[in-house]
Formats: structure tokens, sequence, C-alpha cells
């Protein structure tokens, strides 16, 4: 099986380098978990919007000199008077190919370009199970994965 977007660049050939890029080569669930503790009450006495608490991190893994796994860990707690309403906790999971990039930017094409990628799936899920579990639809705002990943250094660094 070839894929063409990894092939050689006819450029390198002309003496230029390739150009790096990122692929997202395959995605996946890797853990996830809905509760909906006060159901059936929690969906048909529903009066107030929940107060929503929405976590976000990432973890990845070198599976080879070129491929990566990425994990979008998303946590998100719904709460009506102190009572949470639904709970989900959903790892998403990526495997990311690099090609020909500088081992200096190898981390944030990782956990920038890739989780870019990876991201809209994962928030994909969150809505369908949100929306299974008997609820509106969680639409969760797009990230901005970049400052997410300098904010992370900035920690790291202190």
């Amino acid at each position: 099986m070839t894929d063409e977007s990894l092939q050689a660049n006819p450029s390198a050939e002309a003496g230029t380098p390739p150009t790096p890029a990122v692929a997202l080569r395959a995605q996946y669930i890797k853990d996830m978990s809905f509760e909906n503790p006060r159901a059936p009450q929690s969906i048909f006495n529903a009066t107030t919007p929940p107060a929503m608490d929405v976590s976000v991190n990432l973890g990845g893994q070198r599976l080879d000199e070129q491929v990566f796994e990425i994990v979008i860990q998303v946590q998100a707690r719904a709460v009506v008077e102190k009572a949470t309403v639904f709970l989900i906790d959903l790892s998403y999971a990526g495997i990311i190919e690099l090609r020909a990039m500088p081992e200096n930017l190898v981390e944030r094409a990782v956990f920038i370009q890739g989780a870019s990628l990876l991201f809209p799936y994962a928030r994909r899920v969150i809505s369908d199970i949100t929306r299974d579990g008997g609820f509106p639809p969680l639409q969760l705002e797009p990230i901005d994965f970049h400052a997410m990943y300098l904010q992370q250094r900035g920690q790291a660094a202190a």
C-alpha cells in the first residue's frame, strides 16, 4: 500500500529539501465513560441549564522514528444545584506521522498540529454521547493548542 502524500517530494530531487508535513493516520476512542447518575429525573426535571466544568489535557508517545500517538483527554461535568447531572471522561487518540520534520520542531508539531487535526473528532464524540445520554449536545469551543502548548511549557520551565 502506497501513500502519495508520503512519497518523495519531487522538488527534493531538484535539490530543495522536502516540506515538513503532519498526517493523521488513524484515530480511535482509547477510553470513554459517560455517567448519568440522576436519570431519569435529570432529563425530565431540568429547569435551568447546568453549570459546565470542562478540562482538556494532552498526552503523547513516540511509536517509531516518525510516528506518534497523541491522546486528547476531555473531562466534562454538568452540575445543577450542586448535583452532578452527567459526567464524561474521554481519551481520544490518534496516530500522527511526521515527514521531513526537524527534530527541534517534533514536539510542537505533535502537540499543536496533531492535536488540532484530532480535536474535531473528539469534539464530535462528546457531542454525540451527550445527545445519546438524553441531553442537548455539548458543543466544545475550539481550542488554541498553540497557546495551550506555550502555557504548559511555561509551567514546566517554572
